[in-house]
């Protein structure tokens, strides 16, 4: 592990004592609840993470990178938990180790955002918890993108359970998309094959379309005029297309010139549909001609970002049957290969390109989720789209941003979710006990679901003044 100083409270005010982990014992906070103390290892989440814990009255111990000696350190005496949220999953499966390692049974949260590395740190260290931000922020993303008033919606063993307010609490209830909804993005997709909407797969298809025609015409003609078989005039026409001419030069002089003029005209359709075969085969495609990739005309949902966030939002909206299409902008993502294994039509362009959303058919899409890693760009991308479509429900991911940490100053633009706000009160949630469900926001308030369906408010705490090195 690379060595960096532990980021701790400075000792100067009641709150900075809270932080130190000298004191050996469990008294009671200011609130009268026994103070416990914690461990947190990361950045920004752990921030939240960290002020909330104070807030709470306990003592935390916070690190951005500590080395083996730290953990020792801060270890080697009762810890109530221990969270470890970073983005990198070897250095977070590193930590999570080596904190089994020296304190074992300890609660254990742990971000991780691949499954496999997730199902084998579970299978390994029983007592950790995984999670990470994608998967507590998809339930709130999904929703949104369907329906306004709806609050999260996620997958039961029957199928789907949507969270509503319904006056004075959340409530369950069972859900399914409308059939319009549903019948819309079908359409779209069936509008979307053989329409595509890139260059080099337009030359492909009038290149092919221009073949087929010059042999249709030939096998017409000698068809109805020359009353040739219809098999033997399917070869001569294919001979035509080929530009080796017909077997005999029978038939009129009229039908000689055309001929001719086929074979000529062949030549050049061929050119353009080589052209377009070669440029789809040797260069990267994320989106289809036909199938499933095919880019949707309606009724479909746009994704900004394909990060881990944008690439479960896409795989719940797949799953539902509503079509989807995502933007990516970084040609090299690691997760472009695989949306293209799941079958997820992606486009590498810029978003904020106004030419690039109207191609996306974006007046006729059901709505937008901006929700690429950094919130700048995401509200850049929110402005462009309603320029291009002001009735359009779009979707935003911000709050991670110091300088617009304050989101509901963005309302105004679309439905703004905090997914670091989320992914900290689920973690806090989880480092006190409770084994929440998820986290969903009503408003101004955060609501952390139970084990048994029930929710409760949660206090939205701001980031510790910690120092990170």
């Amino acid at each position: 592990m690379t060595a960096h100083p532990a980021s701790e409270h400075p000792r100067t005010s009641a709150s900075a004592e809270r932080c130190t982990p000298d004191a050996v014992g469990v008294p009671l906070s200011g609130n009268g609840t026994p103070e416990r103390y914690f461990v947190v290892i990361g950045s920004d989440v752990a921030r939240r993470v960290c002020g909330s814990l104070q807030s709470a009255g306990h003592r935390v111990r916070h690190f951005a990178q500590p080395t083996d000696e730290d953990l020792r350190q801060a270890l080697d005496r009762r810890v109530a938990g221990v969270a470890i949220l970073l983005d990198d999953d070897v250095a977070s499966l590193r930590y999570a180790l080596a904190v089994a390692h020296i304190r074992p049974n300890v609660t254990l949260v742990v971000t991780i955002f691949d499954r496999t590395v997730a199902e084998q740190l579970v299978r390994v260290v029983p007592n950790c918890q995984v999670t990470s931000p994608a998967d507590v922020a998809a339930p709130v993303l999904l929703a949104a993108c369907l329906e306004p008033d709806l609050l999260a919606l996620t997958r039961t063993p029957s199928g789907h359970a949507g969270a509503r307010w319904d006056g004075k609490s959340v409530s369950l209830q069972p859900y399914r998309p409308p059939r319009s909804l549903r019948y819309r993005a079908w359409l779209g997709r069936v509008r979307g094959q053989l329409r595509p909407h890139d260059g080099s797969s337009r030359i492909m298809l009038m290149g092919l379309a221009g073949l087929l025609a010059v042999l249709l015409s030939d096998w017409a003609w000698l068809v109805t005029r020359h009353h040739r078989p219809p098999v033997e005039a399917f070869f001569e026409a294919a001979r035509t297309v080929a530009a080796v001419g017909p077997a005999l030069a029978h038939g009129s002089h009229s039908y000689l010139v055309f001929n001719g003029l086929a074979m000529l005209i062949t030549i050049v359709f061929t050119a353009v549909f080589t052209a377009g075969v070669v440029d789809r085969l040797l260069a990267p495609r994320s989106v289809g001609i036909v199938g499933t990739r095919t880019l949707p005309r309606a009724g479909h949902v746009v994704v900004v970002g394909l990060g881990q966030v944008g690439l479960r939002l896409c795989t719940r909206l797949q799953a539902l049957g509503i079509a989807v299409v995502a933007v990516e902008r970084d040609p090299t993502a690691p997760n472009l290969r695989l949306a293209k294994a799941m079958g997820l039509p992606v486009v590498v362009a810029d978003a904020t390109d106004r030419f690039v959303l109207r191609r996306l058919g974006l007046h006729k899409a059901q709505a937008m989720a901006a929700v690429a890693s950094v919130d700048l760009d995401n509200v850049a991308v929110a402005v462009t789209a309603l320029a291009v479509a002001p009735e359009l429900r779009v979707v935003m991911r911000a709050g991670d941003h110091e300088a617009i940490a304050e989101t509901r100053s963005l309302f105004k633009i679309g439905l703004v979710h905090d997914l670091g706000g989320l992914s900290a009160a689920y973690t806090t949630a989880s480092l006190t006990g409770l084994r929440p469900r998820g986290v969903l926001t009503h408003g101004k308030r955060l609501l952390v679901e139970r084990a048994d369906g029930t929710f409760v408010p949660w206090p939205t705490a701001d980031r510790c003044d910690h120092s990170q090195e």
